[in-house]
């Protein structure tokens, strides 16, 4: 990815979306050719000069203090995910050095896969790219059968856009979770600007995919921990399945998703069913992962 056209994008679409009277500033008078806050506004805000902060959206971050993105983060009304996004665009001072080896392929742990197994609701383990890297069969019948596919494609989100079941599963709900999937993507990619099969990932989704293409051009950000999936199977129908995404301890870039059901609700009647229709309910879990020598 432009690493520069990154941070340009995002803090340009940032300061489109809150008006001078929101920040508490008087509107210069005659008509804007964009909405939102100018340039010279956020540099007022931020209280550093115009020409500093014009150069920050330009991309040019070298020597750039955490002081200075905390100012800004202030003046954009930044949350907490999209303020850790902009330090990781613009690697203040102190920060992190640049990856200078190519990462090393994900596998998933042994005992991984036996926590897989032992969970009786829809689970899986994502990677870099939310990338998947093994499923429970619970999971592979209530989205898709991710280990029969090519490794290229087993990928969440090739899956959320490229796949017309997909968007039948999802329903009425597609867009809002294509949109949080989107911003989570953005949030990853504020910290692997490096990473080629990244790039690579955006540009086949942008090639093939208006929706995507629009949505990362919004550049939200936002950090997905908990929530709640609303989905229409084709096999049991209308579930409602809340999830929770835990970091794999020891494995960089590496989340457990777990999603489940409210007890003695109608979605946990549905997944029971699915369960006993495909056979799910004392399976093995579905080994996803690429464990080929690859650069990501």
């Amino acid at each position: 990815m432009d690493h520069s056209t990154e941070i340009r994008e995002f803090l340009r679409t940032r300061r489109a979306r809150i008006t001078p009277e929101e920040a508490g500033l008087t509107p210069h008078p005659g008509a804007r050719r964009v909405p939102g806050l100018r340039r010279e506004e956020v540099a007022q805000l931020a209280g550093v000069s115009v020409d500093y902060y014009v150069r920050l959206e330009r991309g040019r971050t070298q020597g750039v203090s955490r002081t200075v993105l905390d100012a800004v983060a202030r003046a954009l009304r930044l949350d907490d995910a999209e303020r850790s996004h902009l330090f990781d665009l613009a690697e203040p001072t102190g920060a992190r050095p640049r990856r200078k080896r190519p990462l090393s392929p994900q596998r998933v742990h042994p005992n991984l896969y036996q926590a897989l197994d032992a969970i009786s609701t829809p689970a899986m383990v994502q990677g870099r790219r939310m990338d998947v890297l093994a499923t429970n069969r619970l999971a592979a019948a209530l989205y898709t059968d991710f280990q029969a596919r090519p490794h290229a494609e087993r990928n969440f989100l090739r899956y959320l856009f490229l796949d017309e079941d997909a968007r039948t599963l999802y329903g009425d709900h597609w867009d809002k979770a294509a949109a949080e999937t989107v911003a989570s993507l953005h949030l990853y990619a504020g910290s692997h600007h490096d990473d080629p099969q990244l790039t690579e990932l955006i540009g086949e989704l942008s090639l093939h995919d208006k929706d995507f293409r629009s949505m990362w051009a919004d550049h939200d950000v936002r950090a997905h921990a908990t929530g709640t999936k609303h989905l229409h199977h084709p096999l049991v129908g209308d579930l409602t399945l809340d999830y929770v995404t835990l970091d794999v301890a020891g494995a960089p870039d590496q989340s457990l998703i777990i999603l489940t059901p409210e007890p003695a609700s109608s979605s946990a009647e549905a997944l029971s069913v699915l369960a006993s229709w495909t056979g799910t309910a004392a399976a093995a879990p579905h080994l996803a992962e690429d464990t080929r020598d690859r650069t990501g």
